[in-house]
């Protein structure tokens, strides 16, 4: 007997019915199982009992500010958050993605654009890759005094302060530490051929990534930037 597949399971928060609509119909249509809600409150509050793969937000609530609801789905979720806009400001977009969304549509958008950058954010936070380090499963990274754990996303420094990463910052970390002192291009960071020049959002977790990493995050050491070719992780790494 075939066990069907679990269609991914979406929450989208917009007010706009009509929008709303039409992303449920087009998430539907491409094999998702999408829910809407109409306030950030709705969408929180149903986050109590349910955890979807992805969150869709957008930015323009009728009962709160969708960065604060970002903010508040991360701190109790570590499922994908994109974000909807409308608004024309880049700084709106990047304080989303500061605050720990993954990336980001804005409207007018094209239905395709959408399913394809909810697909590559599910991807990037699909929880089997964190089971499969590079040669085991449960295997340990040690690098410049710091410890990773694959398979739960704990990161303890050298003075055995732990930190739990979410799940994209733990896969952009593995990347780093699976080919360290190695130039990594923004593409390979995010496992795509086509990335925009203006899309910045590997860049912004990069700089979330350094603020736990980095003593001075303005003057990194373990994750340098090789200007005009990509990344890399300046450490030797042990796996065991």
């Amino acid at each position: 007997m075939t066990v069907p597949e679990t269609r991914p399971l979406i929450f989208l928060v917009e007010d706009d019915e009509g929008i709303a609509r039409l992303l449920a119909l087009t998430l539907q249509e491409y094999g998702f199982d999408a829910h809407w809600e109409k306030t950030g409150g709705e969408l929180l509050k149903r986050l109590e009992t349910t955890e979807p793969r992805l969150c869709i937000v957008d930015l323009g609530l009728p009962d709160m500010d969708g960065l604060e609801v970002v903010r508040a789905i991360r701190a109790k979720s570590r499922c994908g958050v994109l974000i909807l806009t409308g608004r024309g400001h880049a700084v709106d977009r990047v304080m989303g993605l500061e605050l720990g969304a993954d990336d980001y549509v804005v409207k007018p958008f094209e239905p395709r654009e959408l399913i394809a950058r909810v697909r590559s954010i599910l991807r990037r936070c699909a929880p089997e890759p964190m089971a499969a380090p590079p040669t085991g499963s449960n295997r340990v990274a040690e690098f410049a005094g710091w410890r990773f754990e694959a398979a739960t996303n704990r990161l303890t420094s050298p003075a055995g302060e732990e930190h739990d990463l979410s799940t994209a910052e733990a896969l952009l970390l593995l990347g780093f530490l699976e080919r360290p002192n190695r130039i990594q291009t923004r593409e390979q960071l995010m496992g795509e051929r086509d990335v925009s020049p203006f899309d910045r959002s590997i860049d912004v977790r990069i700089s979330r990534l350094r603020r736990k990493l980095e003593p001075d995050p303005q003057n990194p050491k373990l994750i340098r930037t090789v200007y005009g070719a990509g990344y890399l992780l300046a450490a030797a790494v042990n796996w065991r």
